[in-house]
């Protein structure tokens, strides 16, 4: 089979031509478009990659915050514990303060109550006694037992301390110094001039006696002089005992 050379070179040329014209025309503007697509999808990685990293190191930042957060919440958690725990047992110190307060207030209440209310009996019991003797004496009453209380009421004079005396001397001494002597029953001449007598002896002056009849006074005799009074009866007896007795309670 013979060669024909010059078609042979033609479609060498033809070749040459195709691949130049490929090359400049087809090829590189391929290669530079897949360059810059290359390019931008390395530049577009390299953003996406800067991007995963600045997320990264939020997300990092993130979960730091989160960690501290949570710490920084269990410490205020721990923090209002520890002072929800004080402050109850400072109100239940507070309500055991109160109530002990209040127990003793209630004690003295009712301590105050039941010794009103034993006063109130002492008392009642007291004014029963006062009626009972004063009834009791009463019936008891007599020129008999005037005569003793007489008797011991001017030993009881005779007794008097210095002191006292004194001043009732001052006074039965003053002008126009009247004693009045009261007594419950009719006194008999030999009573009068006793007591006279005893009232001299004491005052140092014979005091003129004025006697008087006064049933209230049970039994005995009641002496008074100025602003002076002395009590020999049985009526003036049972009203010192009631003030004695209101007086202790």
């Amino acid at each position: 089979m013979a060669i024909d050379w010059t078609t042979f070179i033609l479609e060498v040329i033809n070749f040459l031509v195709l691949v130049w014209i490929l090359q400049n025309f087809l090829y590189r503007p391929v290669l530079e478009t897949l360059a810059r697509r290359r390019a931008g999808i390395e530049r577009t990685l390299a953003e996406a990659r800067e991007v995963e990293n600045r997320a990264g190191a939020l997300r990092t930042q993130f979960e730091n915050r989160l960690a501290d957060w949570e710490q920084e919440k269990a410490t205020r958690q721990a923090r209002f514990e520890q002072e929800l725990t004080a402050e109850r047992s400072r109100q239940m110190q507070a309500l055991a303060h109160a109530l002990a307060q209040e127990r003793e207030r209630s004690a003295a209440q009712d301590a105050h109550r039941q010794e009103a209310l034993r006063l109130d009996l002492e008392s009642q019991a007291l004014e029963q006694a006062r009626r009972f003797a004063t009834a009791l004496l009463a019936r008891l009453a007599s020129p008999e037992l005037e005569a003793r209380l007489v008797e011991a009421g001017l030993e009881d004079f005779a007794a008097l301390p210095a002191d006292l005396l004194n001043g009732i001397t001052t006074a039965a001494r003053m002008p126009g110094a009247r004693v009045l002597v009261a007594s419950a029953f009719p006194l008999t001449e030999e009573q009068r001039e006793r007591i006279g007598a005893t009232l001299a002896a004491r005052l140092g002056v014979s005091p003129d006696l004025d006697f008087r009849i006064d049933a209230q006074l049970g039994a005995g005799l009641r002496l008074a002089l100025g602003s002076w009074q002395l009590n020999f009866s049985l009526a003036d007896e049972l009203a010192q005992f009631a003030a004695a007795t209101h007086h202790a309670d």
